[in-house]
């Protein structure tokens, strides 16, 4: 009877791939056809002279400073050091635009109504809060946030934060950002909407960039990815057991949720743990809800938290 059931599980499990690389092949013979845009390098050669033309291939970055705040842009020391360092980095964009169309030609295959966009790149003084930008005719990449996470840029930018300045979590964190104009949720008032919010933007990676690792998609470094598994079980006791799912304690999302160095269970643990452990759970219990209902992505995205963790009947990992 053991090697029955056994045999239905592999069975079953070989179907599931059989029919997730029938998916991909299909995705992979989508046309997108897109360039990337060099405005950082474009700006980086530029002479004054050269403005009025940058002005009208990009207005949408002209349009609140006057061309004086521009040429004095275009000859200041530190700005020149930094389009340099980006030029260093980017020589090659080959890669990253191999995964912008897989990007494309899965959003297409989910989405009927979806649009190829510009994806037009640039720096924006290290503004590490906001390194990329989505609408739906424009992509903007910052890359002087994505030089490798021990640039001299980063000295003084807190370490937890700095390890996701690189350019393997570019296409990462544009799809987050789609991720969220599909999102609709009507609260975010207990731990449990929150984790489920997270847990909802991340699945959406899984599905739409599945080309990437789940480190790269939710942030963590290999090894702490493995603690996340490893302990999933005590930290779901501990959320039980603490009686935290249905709490409005805005101090758990800090604790949980919020982008940290660790999580904070007030344990001796917590030093060992990666942070935003509140997504990671939320995570598993979407990809559980998914599983057992078979639901499209963009249908999961529009589904109540309490609809999701009711369906998933989650159990962790042991």
């Amino acid at each position: 009877m053991q090697i029955r059931f056994y045999v239905i599980i592999l069975g079953l499990l070989l179907f599931s791939c059989e029919k997730e690389s029938k998916v991909e092949k299909e995705i992979a013979q989508i046309e997108v056809n897109f360039d990337v845009e060099r405005f950082d390098k474009a700006f980086a050669e530029a002479k004054p002279e050269d403005l009025g033309q940058l002005k009208g291939a990009y207005p949408f970055f002209f349009s609140t400073n006057s061309d004086t705040y521009w040429v004095e842009k275009m000859n200041d020391s530190l700005q020149k050091v930094l389009l340099h360092e980006v030029q260093l980095e980017f020589t090659d964009f080959k890669g990253i635009k191999e995964e912008f169309k897989s990007l494309f030609q899965h959003l297409k295959f989910y989405d009927k109504a979806f649009k190829i966009p510009r994806v037009i790149t640039l720096t924006n003084d290290v503004d590490y809060r906001n390194k990329t930008f989505v609408n739906d005719s424009i992509v903007l990449v910052a890359l002087d946030n994505y030089l490798g996470a021990d640039h001299e840029f980063y000295q003084n930018i807190p370490m937890y934060i700095a390890s996701n300045m690189e350019k393997n979590q570019i296409i990462s964190d544009v799809t987050g950002k789609y991720a969220s104009k599909y999102m609709f949720q009507t609260k975010r008032s207990t731990f449990l909407d929150e984790m489920i919010y997270f847990g909802k933007l991340l699945y959406f990676k899984d599905v739409i960039i599945p080309f990437k690792t789940d480190a790269e998609k939710i942030g963590y470094s290999d090894m702490q990815l493995k603690w996340a598994e490893v302990n999933e079980s005590q930290i779901w006791s501990h959320f039980i057991e603490k009686e935290m799912l249905y709490s409005t304690d805005a101090k758990l999302a800090s604790r949980f949720i919020a982008d940290a160095p660790f999580s904070k269970f007030g344990l001796e643990l917590d030093n060992d743990s990666p942070g935003r452990l509140g997504q990671y759970i939320g995570w598993q219990i979407v990809k559980a809800y998914a599983e057992n209902t078979e639901a499209s992505i963009l249908n999961i995205m529009q589904t109540e938290p309490e609809e999701i963790f009711t369906k998933a009947k989650f159990k962790p990992k042991k």
